[in-house]
């Protein structure tokens, strides 16, 4: 059967030298026979019940238990809801699961520094959070549109490091996903929005100023995850074309982070064999 190893999917993990340009988007890295059904489903049963596990852990205060944050940044219609819906929606505890999307800053919010409204946000012990767009935002949207300066922006991309080392110091374990999507192949998903009248809710007409700005943002991607991706919370850019393939691999990310948690089940406060007999009799 086909399958996505975790070495095949590190060979996607973002380097120092690492360029946009040499990621084929219509790839599929590790399915030499491009099997993706063979491959889709096969760390499910691992990552449910690594998860619910990681649940019962934190439901038992297990302040030790740590967490996982899934962080998704892509462009407009690259696959990040698929992959909150398909992969963390079908296969996890919703119970266990925190998702926020981070869009356009609130009055309230740009009284305070980037990080300010990220923070609460942090998943808890236990607990698997899903950032459908991030704290990157701010060194992405913020660069390509001028909305900040630049010497800001250089301080962020040492800001965000500093969060996510003092998370994982916590106890988070930390994967970065950029779904990495062909322009033709988003414009062909916007005209599917466009066309058909239940995709109409997804479409913004602002989708199309960023995708004029496609070259800048490209750019942009590069330098926020070269400056940011580190070994406690690695960028991965994988090619997303084909969307199953990308899901793929952000389960096999997944199932790796789940399983260095390295938990057990938590013992029981009652005495089961007491508690068994009183079934029994009642």
């Amino acid at each position: 059967m086909a399958k996505v190893t975790i070495e095949e999917a590190e060979s996607l993990r973002v380097g120092p030298d690492f360029e946009i340009a040499s990621v084929d988007p219509a790839s599929t890295p590790g399915l030499s026979d491009g099997n993706v059904d063979g491959a889709y489903s096969d760390f499910d049963e691992e990552i449910a019940e690594l998860q619910e596990c990681l649940y019962a852990n934190g439901r038992a205060g297990n302040e030790n238990a740590g967490s996982v944050l899934l962080v998704l940044q892509g462009m407009d219609t690259s696959g990040k809801g698929g992959i909150v819906r398909n992969v963390v929606g079908d296969v996890m505890d919703p119970q266990g699961v925190h998702i926020k999307a981070f869009g356009k800053p609130t009055e309230e919010e740009r009284k305070h520094d980037f990080l300010w409204r990220i923070r609460p946000h942090l998943p808890e012990p236990g607990v698997v959070s899903v950032f459908d767009r991030s704290h990157y935002e701010d060194v992405l949207v913020q660069r390509v549109k001028n909305m900040a300066p630049p010497e800001e922006i250089e301080r962020r991309y040492e800001a965000i490091v500093d969060f996510e080392n003092e998370a994982a110091a916590n106890g988070t374990k930390i994967i970065k996903v950029m779904p990495h999507i062909s322009k033709d192949f988003q414009k062909e998903n916007l005209r599917k929005r466009l066309e058909r009248e239940d995709k109409h809710w997804k479409y913004n007409p602002g989708d199309i100023d960023d995708r004029r700005l496609w070259d800048e943002y490209q750019k942009a991607y590069e330098i926020a995850m070269t400056r940011t991706s580190t070994d406690v919370a690695p960028w991965y850019c994988i090619p997303s074309d084909d969307k199953d393939y990308c899901r793929t691999v952000v389960k096999t990310l997944l199932a790796r982070a789940l399983r260095e948690l390295d938990l057990s089940w938590p013992e029981p406060d009652f005495d089961v064999e007491t508690e068994l007999t009183r079934l029994e009799e009642s």
